[in-house]
């Protein structure tokens, strides 16, 4: 008997999970995120603040899964960029992708408030570069590396300065809304990089 009640309850667990993750994304959206609250969030997914404090330490460690399994449900999970032998038109094309994400308020509202608790929360920063920038990051260098062994790229180009080069500005330009995140823009940033980087 106590077996047949197990699946039906973990089903359940993984159905407060997803809704928790959907209210967190959905207050981000509607109320901003300095007014986001862990009881927010609870009433929200319709449970009690316990169960959230069950599986996250804090806000901030929600906000970070919330933005984790919007990311996954897009295709980040697994990520590999285009390789179709020519750099310049790949990069285009992921830039491209980059910058109609960050200009998306669905995608755009979490990463902001996920790159303010970021700021203040050194645990947090560590699991993001852990579970989401190092393999995100390990697949643009993958795509690098083979440009570098087709000659198109130098062969003693820095694979972490070509990925600042190319998303530094455009983060920056985000970050401070200083100006529009156009597929021209992406293409720009793609130009200058390959410029510096090529042999």
């Amino acid at each position: 008997m106590p077996n047949d009640r197990t699946p039906d309850s973990s089903r359940r667990s993984e159905r407060s999970r997803q809704a928790i993750l959907e209210a967190t994304r959905a207050l981000i959206s509607e109320v901003g995120y300095r007014k986001v609250s862990i009881e927010a969030i609870a009433a929200r997914a319709g449970v009690g603040k316990q169960t959230i404090y069950r599986w996250w330490p804090s806000k901030g460690a929600v906000i970070f899964d919330s933005f984790l399994a919007l990311s996954e449900s897009a295709g980040g999970e697994g990520i590999t960029l285009p390789d179709t032998g020519d750099i310049e038109a790949d990069l285009r094309l992921v830039m491209r992708a980059t910058v109609a994400e960050f200009a998306d308020p669905a995608f755009e509202k979490p990463i902001r408030a996920l790159n303010a608790e970021i700021v203040n929360d050194p645990d947090l920063a560590a699991q993001y570069r852990e579970k989401l920038a190092r393999p995100v990051d390990d697949a643009k260098k993958a795509r690098l590396r083979s440009a570098q062994q087709a000659g198109q790229l130098a062969a003693d180009a820095d694979l972490d300065l070509v990925l600042e080069v190319l998303y530094a500005p455009l983060f920056q330009r985000w970050l401070h809304r200083t100006g529009p995140l156009t597929p021209e823009y992406a293409d720009s940033l793609v130009d200058i990089a390959l410029r510096a980087f090529r042999p």
